[in-house]
This record gives structure tokens, C-alpha cells and sequence, in this order.
């Protein structure tokens, strides 16, 4: 009578062999039983780590999310760094601005905020800057 079972014959550490013996000694329990469930769950372990499983996709993502963030952060840092270059290469040999000068400034400035928060409001306002020319903030008066 032929079984579904191979014999195999191997070696364990004294210490090892102890910890089996004992779990063997539970009713219902067989050292052939505790090395087939263990090694089953060892082998279906070994192709691929658990935390990789259940984390990867979640740090995969946030990764993607924090590389995106810093782009538009490098955009933004870019973009400020040359309007003050070109505000102080602009404003560099001008006389102090009259009254009509410095509200025309406070005029366009709050015109450039309003659409910072629309822009905010609606979300993702650095994609939308680099997807579209710059609005016509009240420069042609």
C-alpha cells in the first residue's frame, strides 16, 4: 500500500528537538503534524516578505506623493527666487514710489492674493500655475 507521504530523515539541534518532543507531548499532537504545518508556513512565507505585502504599496505611494510635493516645492522656490531677481534688478535705480504708485502696488498685490486663494481653494494650485500663462493681474493699468 503505497502512502501520499515521503520519508525524510534529518537532524536537530538538541535544544530544538526538545521544544518538538514537548509540543508533541499535547493530545491530538504529532512531531510529523508540528514539522509539516511549519514548514508549510515557512515555505509560504519565504517567496515574499509580509511587511513588504501589507506595506509596500502604502510607502510606494507616499513616496510618490512626497516626490511630487517636492517638484512643486523646487517650482515654487525656482519661481520666487526669480521674481525677487527681477523685482530688484526692476526697482533698483527707481526714485521712492508717489501715492499713486503705492496703491496702484497695494491694488495688484491684493488682486494676485484674491487669486492665490481661489486657486488654493480650489486645490492644487501649483499644477495649475505651470499648466496655464499667468493671469492678468491688473499690470496693464
Amino acid at each position: 500500500m503505497r502512502t501520499a507521504k515521503t520519508r525524510h530523515q534529518f537532524y536537530l539541534p538538541d535544544d530544538l528537538s526538545a521544544k518538538l518532543d514537548a509540543l508533541a507531548l499535547k493530545p491530538g499532537a504529532s512531531k510529523t503534524a508540528i514539522l509539516t504545518d511549519a514548514l508549510n508556513a515557512w515555505i509560504e512565507r519565504a517567496g515574499h516578505n509580509e511587511l513588504d505585502e501589507r506595506f509596500g504599496p502604502r510607502l510606494d505611494r507616499q513616496s510618490r506623493i512626497a516626490d511630487r510635493t517636492e517638484q512643486k516645492l523646487d517650482y515654487l522656490t525656482e519661481a520666487l527666487g526669480l521674481f525677487i531677481r527681477h523685482q530688484l534688478t526692476l526697482t533698483a535705480h527707481q526714485p521712492a514710489f508717489d501715492a499713486e504708485t503705492n496703491q496702484l502696488g497695494r491694488l495688484r498685490y491684493d488682486e494676485f492674493m484674491k487669486v492665490v486663494g481661489r486657486m488654493h481653494s480650489r486645490g492644487d494650485a501649483a499644477s495649475r500655475l505651470t499648466q496655464r500663462q499667468s493671469p492678468k493681474m491688473g499690470m496693464d493699468k
